[in-house]
């Protein structure tokens, strides 16, 4: 859903874009402000980067975010009458997105360009996401300057103005790194990391879109979405955390859905995990991956625990499978995406940690061409650094998909670990 400066105009709810929407701010005559800006033709494709296209962009995201719509001649900065702006093709609107980030400093993520399409007068809207990256500068032969919006116009930034931005910039930084400090912590509590290993996960849009709250069943909806995209980064060969928390009855907490912990035997403790979606867009995931059964005779070896026959034994707490880890990281980025889908968010920052707190080094154990489990190739680790990422939750399927590869692989290499197994993204083309 959308909530622009057109909405805000017409006093509508927010909601999707319709010609009716379109129509109905022409005939109000809605004028242009800092986050509207009404224009008649699309840019061409061809030569894109030496339109105004890039400096709109940048001054929209300097200014807060806002939307720019093709397709409607204005007279005195307001509104009058619907035009055809042109028609908008696949490669034209991947040159709108690319331009956005190759041709402007820092880049522009998270364009949502729409067309609406009628007979005769083809409109199409560009919405600007807000931005903690400025200043966005624009770069023409050997000058850049920093657009911005003052209030219906486009001017360039003052030194000073460019200077508070920078502050505001790295300021807001440092609340964005508080904020997943917070989330980090608060997951981290009341494991038993002493006994066993576990993964903590956790995610914080960098710029919260969020409208309205999650219901019940918008979560249970987040937590349906989830399940099928984890289940395409990693295939059930592994143990997913999301299988082992209660996916269809989230519970109420603190601002937040959480989904509790369903391996509460004696014989399934091994598997327990925690989870939570938060009203900000936030989520948190908590999983023990040290101590799950050792699947062959040499994994009960390496485990320092052989029994006689077909007896279940365990790897020690410190032991953790990559597999463990490549499933934990497949569930927390797929509830980082359908969250991402539902709450309007886009750009998150993440950070991914394994916990353990007990006498022996951490060992991430892989799996050789046999398939049977070995240690040997093992870093030991007396501390696990948190692998920290930023990540568009809203780009090309097979782009995200690959975050998550190097995700993963991430973690699994500080243990010794050279590749990941169960992750495999098709190939990019050429």
């Amino acid at each position: 859903m959308s909530f622009t400066a057109v909405h805000r105009a017409l006093g509508v709810a927010p909601g999707p874009w319709t010609e009716d929407l379109l129509d109905a701010a022409v005939a109000a005559g809605v004028t242009e402000t800092n986050d509207l800006d009404w224009k008649t033709d699309l840019p061409p494709a061809k030569g894109l980067s030496q339109t105004d296209f890039p400096k709109d962009v940048a001054a929209m995201a300097n200014s807060g975010g806002g939307v720019i719509i093709y397709g409607v001649r204005e007279s005195q900065k307001a509104a009058t009458e619907r035009m055809d702006a042109g028609e908008l093709t696949e490669v034209h609107e991947r040159s709108l997105r690319s331009v956005a980030i190759t041709a402007i400093s820092p880049p522009v993520f998270g364009l949502d360009v729409q067309c609406l399409d009628t007979t005769g007068n083809r409109a199409v809207v560009v919405e600007i996401p807000s931005s903690v990256d400025g200043p966005h500068l624009i770069y023409r032969g050997d000058y850049f300057g920093a657009p911005v919006r003052n209030n219906a116009d486009t001017v360039w930034m003052k030194e000073r103005q460019i200077e508070a931005m920078y502050r505001a910039r790295f300021e807001e930084r440092r609340h964005a790194t508080e904020a997943l400090d917070a989330l980090f912590t608060e997951v981290s509590v009341g494991r038993d990391t002493h006994e066993r290993a576990w993964l903590m996960g956790v995610a914080h849009p960098r710029v919260p879109h969020l409208l309205e709250r999650l219901t019940r069943e918008g979560a249970q909806a987040v937590l349906k979405r989830t399940e099928k995209l984890a289940l395409t980064y990693a295939s059930r060969r592994g143990v997913h955390p999301l299988e082992n928390v209660d996916r269809l009855n989230p519970r109420p907490g603190l601002r937040r859905w959480v989904c509790v912990n369903t391996a509460t035997s004696e014989r399934s403790r091994w598997k327990e995990a925690w989870l939570a979606i938060h009203h900000d867009g936030s989520v948190s995931l908590a999983a023990a991956i040290g101590g799950h059964p050792a699947p062959d005779s040499l994994g009960a070896a390496i485990s320092g625990h052989p029994g006689p026959g077909m007896r279940e034994v365990h790897f020690g707490g410190h032991q953790v499978e990559s597999y463990a880890i490549e499933c934990a990281v497949a569930d927390l980025m797929a509830l980082v995406r359908a969250t991402a889908e539902a709450t309007g968010n886009d750009e998150y920052d993440l950070r991914v940690g394994i916990e353990w707190t007990g006498a022996e080094p951490l060992t991430i154990l892989t799996k050789d061409t046999m398939g049977l489990t070995y240690g040997d190739a093992s870093v030991p680790l007396h501390r696990f650094t948190p692998v920290a990422t930023t990540v568009n939750a809203g780009e090309p399927d097979l782009d995200y998909f690959w975050h998550v590869h190097d995700l993963a692989q991430d973690c699994v290499n500080q243990g010794g670990i050279s590749y990941v197994h169960l992750i495999r993204p098709p190939a990019r083309d050429s």
